[in-house]
C-alpha cells in the first residue's frame, strides 16, 4: 500500500516516520540517557545513584578541564585548516578527466577504510624512534631522537597529521563530485575573459564550492569533538597531558576513573558545543538559506 501523498503531489509526511524513529530511537533517546547520568553517580557497575547537580560543579574543580579544552580548541581550528588546504586542491585537481587521477584518488581513499584504531597502531609503528621511519626523518628535521610522540611541543601536531591523513580522503571526495558539477560553461567564460589556472580557481570554482565547503567545514570541526581513538592508542593523552583533549578526558574519566556521572557532564557539554558550533557556521555563512549555485543559468 502506498503511503499518501499531500495535495501538491509530494511524499506525505508519514514518509518521514522511519527517519525520525531511527533518529528518536539511536540519536535522541541516548542523548537522554547521558543527559540523566549527569545528575547521578555511577561507576558503570552499581545502580545510578541521583547526586544532582554535583557533577556540574565539579566542573569548576576539575583543573584538567581548561587545559583539555584549550587543546581541543587547537586540534579543532588546525584540524579544519590542515585538511581544507589539503582536501580542496586535491578535490578539484581529481575531479578532472584522466586514467592516473582516477587511479590515484582510489590509492589515497584507503586510509578512509581502515579502522581508526589499526591506524594508529600503523603510525604508531612508523613513529617508533626505535625502528621505525621516525628513528631515520627525526635527525633530518631537528628531532634527533627521533621521539616525535614523545615531545610534548609536538605530541599534539602529530595526532593532527595523522587524523588528518585519515579522513581528508572523504572530503577530497566531497570536493570532487561538487566541482564535476560546476557547469563548463562558466570556465569558457572564464577563459574567453582571458583567465589564468588561477584565477578560474578563484572566480569560479570556488565560489561554486561554497556549500560544499561549508558541508565540509561543519563536518571537520563538529567531528573534531569526538577525535580521541587515534590519540588513546598513539599517544594515551601523554606525554604527560600534552594531547588530552576533552573527548579523551571524558573517556578517561568515565572507563579509567569509573566516574560515568562525571563522564556524561563531559559529553553534555561536548554535544552543546558542537551543536552550537553547528549552528553557529551555519548561519555565519548564510549556508541555512541553501542558495542555488547555478540559478538563472
Amino acid at each position: 500500500m502506498a503511503l499518501p501523498s499531500s495535495r501538491t503531489g509530494r511524499p506525505g509526511p508519514l514518509w518521514a516516520v522511519p527517519a525520525l524513529a531511527f533518529f528518536a530511537l539511536f540519536a535522541l533517546l541516548p542523548m537522554l540517557i547521558v543527559v540523566g547520568l549527569s545528575f547521578t553517580r555511577w561507576s558503570g557497575i552499581d545502580q545510578p545513584q541521583f547526586t544532582g547537580f554535583d557533577n556540574w560543579a565539579h566542573l569548576a574543580d576539575d583543573a584538567q578541564l581548561l587545559p583539555s579544552f584549550r587543546l581541543t580548541v587547537v586540534l579543532t581550528l588546525a584540524s579544519w585548516v590542515l585538511q581544507t588546504a589539503v582536501a580542496l586542491p586535491l578535490g578539484v585537481w581529481a575531479a578532472a578527466p584522466g586514467r592516473p587521477r582516477a587511479v590515484l584518488a582510489a590509492i589515497w581513499f584507503v586510509p578512509l577504510l581502515m579502522s581508526s584504531a589499526a591506524i594508529a597502531i600503523l603510525w604508531g609503528l612508523l613513529l617508533d624512534p626505535n625502528f621505525g621511519l621516525a628513528s631515520v626523518l627525526g635527525p633530518l628535521v631537528g628531532v634527533d631522537d627521533g621521539n616525535f610522540i614523545g615531545n610534548p611541543d609536538l605530541a599534539l601536531w602529530v595526532c593532527i597529521a595523522v587524523i588528518a591523513w585519515q579522513f581528508v580522503p572523504f572530503h577530497v571526495l566531497l570536493y570532487q563530485g561538487a566541482t564535476r558539477r560546476i557547469p563548463e560553461t562558466l570556465y569558457e567564460a572564464a577563459r574567453l575573459d582571458g583567465a589564468s589556472k588561477l584565477q578560474r580557481f578563484r572566480a569560479v570554482t570556488v565560489p561554486q564550492l561554497r556549500n560544499t565547503i561549508v558541508t565540509s567545514s561543519v563536518l571537520m570541526l563538529v567531528g573534531s569533538l569526538t577525535y580521541f581513538e587515534i590519540i588513546l592508542i598513539l599517544t594515551g593523552g601523554g606525554p604527560g597531558t600534552a594531547t588530552r583533549v576533552l573527548p579523551l578526558h571524558m573517556y578517561l574519566e568515565g572507563f579509567s576513573s569509573f566516574d560515568m556521572g562525571y563522564a556524561s557532564v563531559i559529553a553534555v557539554l561536548l554535544l552543546v558545543l558542537g551543536t552550537g558550533l553547528s549552528i553557529f557556521v551555519t548561519r555565519v555563512t548564510g549556508y541555512a538559506r541553501m542558495d542555488s549555485q547555478t540559478e538563472g543559468m
